[in-house]
């Protein structure tokens, strides 16, 4: 059975995801929302529909043992002097996180990206690899 028929998103959720990565891009903060996977309907939805723009923030606000999707938008200034500003998915798997739930994020992760229509998966483990997104981003570019 392919991902795509055992999760799914609400109409508004796509629409959100549209709407938060066309208006990100000319931001000049950081830009970042959290989803989650529904247990009950295997819905991909906005946590909260919160858009942090402080990475630790967020990292105080992610649970120690749930993966979560995060998609972030961060402008930063290349060591070319450019002007970027990644879109990324940040895939919050913790270290100590049930298997079940490590399980059906893994399944969902690619749907997430193709749908957010982000180009690059991030993994991150713990709260210092959110605050310290910025060097990550940096070196990848």
């Amino acid at each position: 059975m392919s991902e795509s028929r055992l999760y799914s998103f609400s109409p508004e959720t796509k629409e959100k995801l549209r709407k938060f990565r066309l208006g990100t891009s000319r931001a000049k903060d950081p830009q970042a929302i959290v989803y989650i996977i529904d247990n009950k309907n295997q819905e991909i939805r906005p946590e909260d529909g919160e858009v942090y723009t402080k990475m630790d923030e967020l990292a105080d606000e992610l649970p120690e043992s749930s993966p979560r999707f995060i998609l972030l938008s961060y402008p930063l200034t290349l060591g070319s002097g450019r002007l970027a500003v990644p879109y990324v998915l940040l895939y919050y798997l913790p270290v100590n996180c049930n298997p079940n739930a490590r399980m059906m994020y893994a399944g969902a992760v690619e749907l997430m990206r193709n749908v957010a229509e982000v180009n690059r998966v991030i993994e991150v483990r713990e709260d210092e690899d959110i605050t310290g997104i910025e060097a990550r981003l940096q070196s990848e570019d």
